[in-house]
């Protein structure tokens, strides 16, 4: 058990052993690693020396840092976020065994977080591209938590300012913030500003009266509105490109109501790329033509 189980140590103190798997603390970190969903206080869970630091240093609340013994050896790592006078976090420590048990990886290195992810409204979503005009991904079905992040971690890296994740059709959008999406994010999930679970007529419609351009990414063509190449858009202007699920893309009545379809051209025998292929092809294309790459 932990001394004073209510009261957990600040990261001034040093932390009582939790010696019992039915800590109330170790529920709630199973429930945030090894379950993948948010617990009773919202709260979700990242592993790793890596992530952890990412959401230190990031504005998400953190609930609690969690050390395992041989994980001891990551603190000095983590010191200069753990011990700011200004912010109180509990620090929590327990066995390598115990922490095995709540842990989400086969081999973990012994430091985990629970950490309370912002809340971003559409204003909100907006409101960061101050310098440079809004570059938004939407996340219309994505089923695959790897995708979902990985497309995170991409969009982050060639000048995203924002992100979206709804639902399309029958197909809901994994969760950014599972342990599987948030490593293949590289903790970009939790820098980048996301917008999570709006209905995509809504969103589209708020998309329309903010003079957002929407581009749906497209795996056909249409008659009355032909695929335009990466390079035929105008990536400097505000622009939201909406990805589909995995196999099916994004439903026709949506791609009819998006500003433009976009489609990358592709070699004969080749019908379409990953998902998370194709982003990072057309986010390439908007920070070449945005200047956030050498030439």
């Amino acid at each position: 058990m932990l001394s004073r189980p209510n009261s957990p140590r600040s990261s001034s103190a040093d932390p009582a052993m939790i010696s019992s798997r039915d800590n109330r603390w170790l529920k709630e970190f199973r429930i945030a690693l090894r379950g993948g969903i948010p617990s009773e206080s919202g709260a979700i869970g990242v592993e790793g020396p890596r992530l952890v630091e990412e959401a230190l240093r990031s504005t998400s609340a953190i609930r609690a840092v969690l050390f395992s013994e041989s994980g001891e050896r990551h603190r000095t790592r983590l010191a200069a976020y753990l011990n700011r006078p200004e912010v109180k976090i509990p620090i929590l420590c327990t066995t390598d065994r115990l922490f095995e048990s709540i842990a989400d990886t086969e081999h973990p290195q012994g430091v985990a977080a629970l950490v309370e992810p912002r809340k971003i409204s559409f204003d909100e979503l907006l409101a960061p591209a101050k310098s440079a005009a809004p570059l938004l991904v939407v996340l219309a079905g994505v089923q695959d938590p790897g995708n979902v992040g990985t497309i995170l971690r991409t969009a982050a890296a060639f000048g995203a300012t924002g992100a979206v994740t709804s639902a399309s059709g029958q197909s809901g959008t994994a969760s950014p913030f599972s342990p599987k999406a948030l490593r293949a994010s590289a903790g970009a999930a939790l820098r980048l500003p996301i917008l999570t679970g709006p209905a995509l007529p809504i969103l589209l419609a708020q998309l329309a009266s903010s003079n957002i351009r929407t581009l749906a990414s497209s795996l056909r063509d249409s008659p009355d509105q032909p695929a335009l190449a990466p390079w035929e858009i105008n990536w400097c202007e505000p622009v939201a490109l909406l990805v589909g699920n995995e196999g099916a893309g994004l439903p026709e009545e949506v791609e009819r109501s998006a500003d433009a379809r976009i489609r990358i051209p592709m070699s004969g025998g080749i019908e379409s790329l990953n998902a998370a292929a194709a982003a990072a092809v057309l986010f390439y294309e908007a920070a070449r033509q945005r200047n956030t790459l050498p030439i």
